[in-house]
């Protein structure tokens, strides 16, 4: 019925303060999934909403290419920030390595998963648009 601590019960009143059962419940509530904001539900079907809208061929494939052109286009301005700078090349290669390999990691759970494979499109072509913009990059600069 009420509580009981150390032998003693209290009807209806606890024996905590309000503000420590105020850090408990934060506590119980910071372990929990993320308040539903209206910002979190967009965000959560902003890929659902992208793959419908790109069930056209022509959109998806511009899609595709849109993706492929920014990746080449970070591509080529990190390439051209790390040889400006000179100091950062060895970190900047690191980086980028890490980010292509992370993002091969990502590419399994997508092939794995069944229905529309955009998302897996989409990852590819950054990728591959951001390597080939650091190939350009190496090769113009070794002219």
């Amino acid at each position: 019925m009420g509580h009981v601590r150390g032998g003693a019960e209290l009807r209806g009143f606890p024996l905590t303060s309000g503000k420590q059962q105020d850090s408990a419940q934060t506590e119980s509530h910071a372990t929990q999934a993320m308040q539903a904001t209206r910002l979190n539900r967009l965000s959560g079907q902003l890929l659902s909403r992208l793959s419908q809208w790109a069930e056209n061929p022509w959109r998806r494939f511009s899609l595709l290419l849109l993706v492929l052109l920014a990746g080449f286009s970070a591509g080529v301005s990190i390439g051209s920030v790390a040889g400006v700078l000179m100091v950062i090349d060895p970190v900047g290669a690191l980086v980028v390595v890490a980010a292509s390999e992370l993002a091969i990691k990502a590419r399994r759970p997508l092939l794995k998963r069944g229905g529309d494979k955009l998302p897996l499109g989409l990852l590819d072509m950054a990728r591959m648009g951001i390597v080939y913009g650091l190939l350009l990059e190496g090769v113009k600069s070794s002219i």
